[in-house]
C-alpha cells in the first residue's frame, strides 16, 4: 500500500515526509513532478483533473490526500474537476479521502469564533465551492475526513505574513495590512496541519466530519509583525490598517483584488477558530508559534542568500 498526496507546498511536502520518515511509501502528484526528495517519494508529473489517470496513480493507495493549491482566480475553473477526480481515485481504490481544508466555508460569524459545529452559512463564491466540495465528499459514500486551518505561518506557506508583513520588514518599510490590525486573529502552522492529516486518516473516529488543526491563542497582525522581528533578530516595523475601500476598489479592474476583497471579512474583526475538540479527541497539541516564526526567518533568510 501506499499514500498518495495531491500538491507538493508546505502541506503536501509536510505530510510526504511525515510519512516517509515513518517508513511508508509515498506517490506525489503534481502537474511539474515537484515534491521533496527521499528515497520512499516518488514524484509523478499528471493533471490531477484527469480521474482516469489518477485512478491509475492511486490504485494501491491507503489515503488520498488533497493538498492541492489552486489560485484564487482558478477556484471556479479547477476545484470541481479536481476534487472529483480525487473522489473518483478514492472510490476505485477503497482509500481515505484526506482534504485540506480552510474556514472559508463558515463565511462571517458574529463574534468571529468557529467550532466544527458552526454552521456552513458562507454566501461568497468561494465559501459556496469549498461547501460543495465537502458536500460532494460525503455524498460519494468514500471514507473522507476533512482537516480545516485557519490562515498559515512556517516556511513557504502563503499568508498575510508571507505577502504582507515580510516584505515590509525586510525592507525596513511600514506594512499596510488589508485588515484591522489589532484584531485577534487565528494562525496555524504548516506543519500542525500536516501532522493532522497524517493522525485524522488513519484514525476511524474522524471519518465522516470536519476538524479543526490544533492552531494556537488568536493574535493580531501587529503581535504577529513584533514576534516575527524578534525572533528574526531585525529592527520592530510600523504596521497600519490599509482602508478597506482600497482593496475593494481595486477589486472592480484586477482579479486577484476582488477574489482577496471577498475573504476580508477574515481580517477586520476578530476571528477565532476554537480546536480544542481535536485537540481532545486525538491527543494533538498546537506547536508553539515561535517555532514557526522561526522557521519562516530561515527560509526567508536563505531565499534572501540565494539570491545574493
Amino acid at each position: 500500500m501506499s499514500h498518495v498526496i495531491i500538491g507538493s507546498g508546505p502541506i503536501g511536502s509536510g505530510v510526504a515526509r511525515i510519512l516517509a520518515e515513518q517508513g511508508e511509501r509515498v506517490r506525489v502528484v503534481t502537474r511539474s513532478g515537484s515534491g521533496p526528495e527521499h528515497p520512499l517519494i516518488e514524484r509523478v508529473a499528471a493533471d490531477a483533473a484527469d480521474a482516469g489517470r489518477l485512478t491509475e496513480l492511486s490504485r494501491d493507495a491507503e489515503v488520498i490526500y488533497n493538498c492541492a493549491n489552486p489560485k484564487y482566480t482558478e477556484w471556479a475553473d479547477k476545484w470541481f474537476p479536481m476534487n472529483d477526480a480525487m473522489i473518483a481515485a478514492a472510490k476505485a481504490s477503497g482509500a481515505v479521502y484526506a482534504i485540506t481544508g480552510n474556514l472559508y466555508g463558515y463565511g462571517p460569524q458574529p463574534g468571529g469564533r468557529m467550532t466544527e459545529r458552526t454552521p456552513l452559512a458562507a454566501t461568497g463564491r468561494k465559501g459556496r465551492i469549498r461547501i460543495k466540495m465537502w458536500e460532494d465528499a460525503l455524498a460519494s459514500g468514500v471514507r473522507t475526513v476533512e482537516v480545516r486551518a485557519s490562515d498559515y505561518v512556517g516556511a513557504g506557506a502563503v499568508s498575510t505574513l508571507s505577502a504582507v508583513l515580510l516584505p515590509a520588514i525586510t525592507k525596513g518599510r511600514t506594512a499596510w495590512a488589508p485588515g484591522d490590525v489589532d484584531a485577534p486573529h487565528t494562525f496555524t502552522y504548516t506543519g500542525d496541519m500536516a501532522r493532522a492529516l497524517v493522525t485524522l486518516a488513519r484514525d476511524e473516529r474522524a471519518f465522516g466530519q470536519a476538524w479543526h488543526v490544533p492552531s494556537g491563542p488568536a493574535i493580531t497582525m501587529r503581535e504577529l509583525a513584533q514576534r516575527y522581528c524578534a525572533v528574526a533578530g531585525v529592527p520592530q516595523v510600523t504596521v497600519r490598517s490599509l482602508p478597506r475601500f482600497v482593496m475593494r476598489t481595486a477589486g472592480l479592474v484586477v482579479p486577484i483584488a476582488r477574489e482577496l476583497a471577498e475573504m476580508d471579512y477574515q481580517f477586520y474583526a476578530p476571528f477565532h477558530m476554537d480546536s480544542s475538540l481535536t485537540e481532545r479527541t486525538f491527543g494533538l497539541a498546537p506547536t508553539d508559534l515561535e517555532v514557526a516564526l522561526r522557521e519562516t526567518a530561515a527560509a526567508s533568510e536563505a531565499t534572501a542568500a540565494r539570491r545574493m
